[in-house]
């Protein structure tokens, strides 16, 4: 069933006359049971009117925010009772949430650690981390842990989507097994696989105006899923399956990873060839067609970028495939950082100065501009490999106020840390990190973002 138009974003408490609507029928003809479409008039709003969120994270906050503006009542779940506490006293943790948008929905948001509170919810949203292991394979423990806890209090007719970046299969093989101790997948409750496509930190992209891509178990998984999405998406695109909505992430991410290496690996060509690189893509991107611009860096971070092609990869080899492209893309990346300390090394000893001993202000830690997001960010490993050649380390990030990792903190006066550390080096380029300020009270700079190309001096350098 289709959203009506005119119903999309409409508060559900506009929807007069609700009706009962879980219902379950064997389709004798085929063999096998199959979840029905709800009873005939009955909108999306009208059956979604409670939903819970799984994972309170930069994927789950923005997304429970989303339906209970919507008019939805929002079960939010997390393990962890700090989120939770400060979500029912309307404090966020997220930059894209400020606290008085959570203030506005007063009433429309209980947050909890209880699973029991989503037996009353039609739809049901995972969205917990998805990390590695130190071996650099799927860790899938906090999917696991979720699905055990919905398991015991899942109910029939219930909806339940998974948004967490993960591996082709991982729906119909691990959670839907995991989920159907009393009930049957696809049968007594639907189920599907919605790829999150939060990019913390924009504006221009939000949930509602972001294409939503969803694929469940059966087509009658898929129809219900649409009809959740279209409360706050404005397109929702059906797939031919779960798998097929699984690999769609990795690919959007993995085209990221592979341009990315590919700029950066052109990068240290250019170096050797005393080309410098930011003229070269500034060059290229003037033209209109057949180009898509992407610039170099220390390395790539946040969930997405890092994992995903250990995640392809996994299953790849199950089946005997070995993606050595994206492998070699993922390694070029990695080893970015260890290429960006040996460039500022080299550019301190051009200044006369060695690595060891040097007073190193890293301007920004995070992984990108605008947020506070540390995960895998190629500026911890720049920390660590100078710490080790025996740099005295310190650094600025407005966004960021402690390294708890390091023992270090953000330091307060930026000007004057400036002119006391004998080298700055732009890592991550925040709003508040003004090229000119840098240069002109820094003893040298080194620019790993390119910002400061319009700057020039004999004091600075670039990747």
């Amino acid at each position: 069933m289709r959203l009506p138009i005119g119903l999309r974003r409409t508060d559900c408490r506009e929807i007069k006359g609700l009706k009962e609507f879980f219902g379950l029928a064997e389709n004798r003809n085929q063999g096998t049971s199959h979840i029905l479409h709800f009873v005939a008039n009955s909108s999306s709003k009208s059956k979604f009117t409670k939903v819970a969120i799984i994972g309170l994270g930069y994927v789950g906050l923005p997304l429970a925010v989303e339906f209970a503006d919507a008019g939805c009542q929002v079960v939010a779940l997390d393990t962890d009772p700090e989120k939770v506490s400060a979500l029912n006293n309307h404090q966020s943790y997220i930059e894209d949430i400020p606290s008085a948008r959570l203030a506005s929905l007063r009433g429309r948001v209980q947050a909890t650690a209880d699973f029991k509170q989503l037996a009353s919810c039609k739809a049901v949203i995972i969205c917990v981390p998805t990390p590695l292991t130190n071996s650099r394979a799927p860790d899938l423990t906090y999917l696991i842990a979720a699905a055990e806890g919905l398991a015991e209090v899942i109910c029939p007719g219930q909806l339940v989507v998974l948004e967490s970046t993960t591996y082709p299969g991982t729906t119909r093989d691990l959670l839907a097994p995991l989920l159907s101790k009393k009930l049957n997948a696809g049968r007594d409750f639907a189920l599907a696989f919605s790829p999150e496509r939060i990019d913390p930190g924009r504006t221009d992209y939000s949930v509602a105006n972001t294409p939503k891509i969803v694929g469940g178990l059966t087509k009658e998984c898929t129809d219900e899923a649409q009809d959740l999405y279209q409360i706050v998406c404005n397109d929702v695109i059906p797939v031919s399956s779960p798998e097929a909505a699984e690999i769609t992430k990795l690919l959007e991410n993995i085209f990221r990873l592979v341009n990315i290496a590919l700029i950066n690996d052109m990068a240290r060509l250019c170096d050797l060839l005393d080309i410098d690189i930011w003229e070269v893509v500034d060059a290229a991107a003037t033209k209109p067609f057949g180009f898509m611009k992407f610039e170099p860096g220390p390395g790539v971070g946040g969930h997405c970028l890092p994992v995903d092609p250990f995640y392809l990869a996994f299953k790849a080899r199950e089946n005997d495939f070995f993606p050595e492209f994206i492998e070699i893309a993922g390694k070029i990346n990695e080893s970015q950082p260890l290429y960006c300390v040996g460039r500022i090394q080299r550019f301190l000893n051009d200044h006369g100065r060695p690595v060891n001993g040097a007073k190193i202000l890293l301007l920004g830690v995070s992984y990108k501009a605008g947020i506070g997001d540390i995960r895998e960010s190629p500026a911890l490993k720049i920390i660590r490999l100078l710490q080790d050649l025996g740099a005295e380390v310190s650094y600025y990030d407005s966004y960021v106020p402690e390294l708890e990792e390091f023992g270090l903190s953000s330091v307060d006066d930026l000007d004057v840390a400036l002119e006391s550390n004998h080298l700055a080096v732009i890592v991550t380029a925040h709003s508040d990190i003004d090229p000119n300020r840098v240069n002109d009270r820094a003893r040298l700079m080194f620019d790993l973002r390119g910002i400061s190309r319009e700057v020039g001096s004999a004091r600075d350098g670039r990747l």
